[in-house]
């Protein structure tokens, strides 16, 4: 069965002079309300323990608009000011249910420069993207095509740190289910190798990051980065050039891993992963980067919103679950198993591949799990993860004893 979703569609694009000129102005203007905003929130709660709501925040607007200082608020589409407001309204309300941390201000230079356009500060006419305050269409690179009779509801304009312009269209778009299928696949994952598959199957890691050329011309890079005069004109150069490189290798690994999960979804009708906590695993600083490399975060989105268009069941197994250290022959726990044994015997003579046996060990919890509704043993009434132990829409299945 069909189902309509919203989805976004990247491109890169070319600006004119005058338009780069133009958004660079309005990136500003963004990123200056929504940091006055949450100024004026932030002192209103600790000073008077009273709260500003949008509609407040936007009335405020008005009025900064207004004044001799900030006027030239006036100058840019007021489209992406009152949504970099609804953006810091949303903030908060995540933070106050305890789903995110307080908001921070925008740096100029370490956050992401962009602004968003809904429907009334853009014109969308056979084909072509034109934004308000602009006489030219955007020359977008359109490397695939929309959905038929799309029309954006949501155009998101953004420059990366290596200076390359893209734009984002959301549009409704109508996903068809992948043909049912009986396979099931338990996804361990590493660092050696990627995933390993309870099927077996070792993924090698990419390593993109680590490449020799890519670490060479990287290493190379900061080296002249390095050596320029802060805030000169070579220096920005330099840094552009830095950026390109952590670019390319960024493009690389988001490819690789789309490929990865597209697979995964295509061929399976089950697909069980881990939960792993990537914030807690970086602490060790001998492995930190390898596993920002390997962004096993990243692997896990793509898989959860394809299981959710395509009709697959994604099974997210609790964290504490003993996959390497269980036997899956006869149930039993081995008490240490340090990171540098690969290959292990049982007390009852099986032979298990680390990576492997966790593979087929997080496939059977998790099949437990999606037919029993959580795990396969009695468990306490709230988890070490501070949650209860349900089924849920994403399910996790707690610690339990399978045997395979």
């Amino acid at each position: 069965m069909t189902q309509k979703v919203k989805r976004a569609f990247k491109y890169r694009f070319y600006p004119t002079g005058e338009q780069a000129e133009e958004l660079s102005r309005t990136f500003d203007c963004a990123r200056l309300v929504y940091n006055k905003a949450l100024e004026e929130r932030t002192a209103a709660w600790y000073g008077e323990q009273r709260r500003i709501s949008y509609i407040q925040s936007s009335a405020a607007l008005t009025e900064w608009k207004k004044t001799e200082e900030l006027a030239f608020l006036t100058e840019v589409s007021s489209v992406p000011l009152q949504q970099a407001l609804r953006h810091l309204q949303t903030a908060f309300a995540n933070f106050f249910a305890r789903r995110a941390r307080y908001p921070r201000f925008k740096s100029k230079r370490k956050s992401r420069q962009s602004a968003e356009y809904t429907r009334s500060g853009f014109k969308w006419r056979d084909d072509m993207l034109t934004l308000a305050k602009m006489s030219a269409p955007l020359d977008i690179r359109w490397s695939r095509p929309l959905p038929e009779d799309a029309q954006p509801s949501t155009v998101t304009v953004s420059r990366d740190a290596a200076g390359r312009w893209f734009v984002s269209l959301l549009c409704e778009d109508t996903v068809t289910p992948a043909p049912a299928t009986d396979h099931a696949v338990g996804v361990d994952a590493g660092i050696t190798s990627l995933v390993t598959l309870s099927t077996g199957e070792k993924v090698t890691n990419p390593r993109h990051e680590r490449r020799d050329r890519d670490r060479a011309r990287l290493a190379r890079a900061q080296r002249e980065l390095s050596r320029k005069t802060k805030g000169s004109a070579n220096r920005e150069k330099a840094r552009r050039k830095v950026a390109r490189v952590h670019a390319r290798i960024a493009d690389r690994r988001r490819d690789f891993l789309h490929k990865l999960s597209t697979r995964l979804v295509r061929e399976n009708q089950t697909v069980v992963i881990e939960d792993l906590t990537v914030r807690n695993l970086v602490k060790n600083h001998k492995l930190a980067r390898a596993i920002s490399d390997a962004s096993w975060t990243e692997l896990r989105t793509m898989l959860e919103y394809k299981c959710a268009w395509y009709g697959r069941e994604l099974v997210v197994i609790d964290r504490f679950f003993p996959s390497s250290k269980l036997c899956g022959a006869c149930g039993t726990v081995r008490e240490e198993l340090p990171l540098n044994v690969r290959e292990w015997t049982c007390d009852c003579g099986t032979v298990h591949d680390r990576d492997v046996n966790a593979a087929r060990n997080i496939l059977a919890a998790g099949l437990a799990a999606s037919a029993c509704g959580d795990g396969v043993r009695p468990q306490r009434e709230f988890s070490r993860t501070g949650r209860s132990s349900v089924k849920q829409e994403t399910q996790r299945a707690t610690a339990g004893l399978p045997r395979l």
